[in-house]
């Protein structure tokens, strides 16, 4: 293999090991998605050096990391020259006076976009007056506190900073300048669409600081979307408990708390739970990626028997050609849970392990789901043929056909990985090069069905 020059794009087989070192160093505790990339930079810096000395790519890659030592050793390093961090704690023995100031002062921004989310919302509310144009909005009132956090946290060049303010801007345009009908589906589908391009083009920047083109940084997004998931849904429903409880006591003592928590509590609650449960993805890494597994685990399969039970019951009782809309929405959602497993799945893996039983039974889920895609697009299909084309048709049928290609191509790979004939590094990174295209296909469906179909 010749020599790398330097300054030359790295060869396909160097990204792999270092996306695979880059997993095994973000699962080791105390060490946080910061850090990560810290260390990654230095290693880059190794293998550049060695290979500008004449080694190959995949020699210098040894090397580097023989040299860096062990990870303990490293983080030790790491501690020593970054004396403000957090988990230095965890490494050295000593700790200064100061050690726990930036704990604090995360804690403080933390609270305070949490706090400024919710007084979005609420003046927004007001201002918006019209329900539809708050829902068309509301992404815009709270992702942007996510975003400012985690784009302080780390801690992004004023050029991120800007390419963060694009998509707020342009969505807050079109979303408040389209003459939208009242009612109208291109508004409700504009609504439904622009958290999932605020979600790709300002959270998730933001999260990876910058390095959208990082395959690594990417699933690392994955990974904490789907742990924000989990630490919301659990302060949602602790939230729940509480708030009734109170409600309760009270209802007890004849007074009403259904004006405050319709028109304060849940306007502020809400939003700055939301920020709070990202703050806590951050903080405890380490103790959700042990749960993460497991949940995986735990309904994959319940998820295959639903799948077979839905498509039992679409097959055998003749649905396939005479399905309304309400039934497509819903397979349609189910297809995208699945999706959204299949990714948590494949992010909470250990890519160095080798094929094993859970990963055929992934296998079949995509079957499974692939086969359901198939009667959906059937459906869908008859019905623009005997109705005609409609906004949410239109839509309906651009998502399936995009879980389609996500499905079949997850499906090859995981195949040829099942079989022993790929490693499990291309199937990671179909999943996170293929979310882009869901980003765009989001960003369609706000910018360009509206007009295409007269903003009815």
């Amino acid at each position: 293999m010749a020599a790398s020059t330097p300054g030359a794009v790295p060869h396909a087989e160097l990204e792999v090991q270092i996306g695979r070192w880059r997993d095994y160093v973000r699962r080791r505790e105390a060490i946080s998605a910061a850090d990560v990339d810290e260390m990654e930079d230095h290693l880059r810096e190794r293998v550049a050096d060695l290979t500008a000395s004449g080694l190959d790519d995949e020699e210098a890659f040894l090397v580097a990391v023989r040299r860096m030592g062990n990870l303990d050793a490293v983080s030790r390093e790491f501690a020593v020259e970054h004396s403000e961090r957090l988990w230095k704690q965890l490494v050295l023995v000593a700790e200064p006076a100061d050690g726990g100031t930036r704990s604090w002062r995360e804690l403080a921004v933390v609270l305070g976009c949490a706090v400024g989310a919710g007084v979005a919302v609420k003046v927004g509310s007001f201002l918006l007056g019209d329900d539809t144009a708050f829902l068309r909005n509301v992404a815009l009132l709270v992702l942007p506190f996510l975003a400012g956090y985690l784009a302080w946290k780390r801690r992004v060049t004023w050029q991120v900073g800007v390419a963060l303010l694009v998509p707020v801007a342009v969505l807050a345009t079109v979303l408040n300048v389209y003459p939208f009908a009242p009612d109208g589906s291109t508004a409700l589908l504009a609504a439904i669409h622009a958290p999932v391009v605020l979600w790709a083009a300002l959270v998730g920047v933001a999260y990876v600081g910058g390095r959208w083109r990082s395959d690594g940084r990417r699933m690392d997004f994955v990974r904490f979307t789907g742990e924000l998931a989990i630490y919301f849904a659990l302060l949602a429903l602790g939230g729940g408990v509480l708030l009734g409880l109170t409600a309760g006591v009270f209802t007890l003592a004849d007074l009403d708390l259904q004006p405050a928590l319709e028109s304060w509590i849940l306007p502020f609650c809400v939003p700055g739970a939301f920020v709070v449960a990202a703050w806590l993805v951050e903080a405890k890494q380490d103790v959700v990626e042990n749960i993460a597994p497991v949940l995986t685990r735990v309904f994959t399969p319940l998820t295959i028997v639903m799948l077979v039970a839905v498509l039992g019951v679409l097959l055998s009782g003749g649905w396939v050609v005479d399905a309304d809309r309400e039934l497509l929405i819903l397979m349609d959602a189910i297809l995208v849970l699945v999706v959204c497993l299949l990714l948590y799945s494949i992010s909470a893996r250990d890519p160095l392990a080798p094929p094993a039983s859970f990963d055929v039974l992934q296998l079949g889920l995509v079957a499974v789901a692939l086969a359901v895609d198939a009667v959906a697009l059937v459906a869908m299909f008859s019905r623009i043929a005997e109705f005609g084309v409609s906004p949410n048709k239109a839509v309906a049928l651009g998502l399936n056909l995009l879980l389609l290609v996500h499905l079949v191509r997850s499906a090859a790979l995981a195949t040829a990985f099942v079989r022993r004939r790929r490693p499990f590094d291309p199937l990671a990174r179909w999943q996170t090069r293929f979310l882009p295209v869901y980003a765009v296909w989001a960003g369609a469906v706000v910018l360009v069905v509206p007009p295409v179909f007269g903003f009815a």
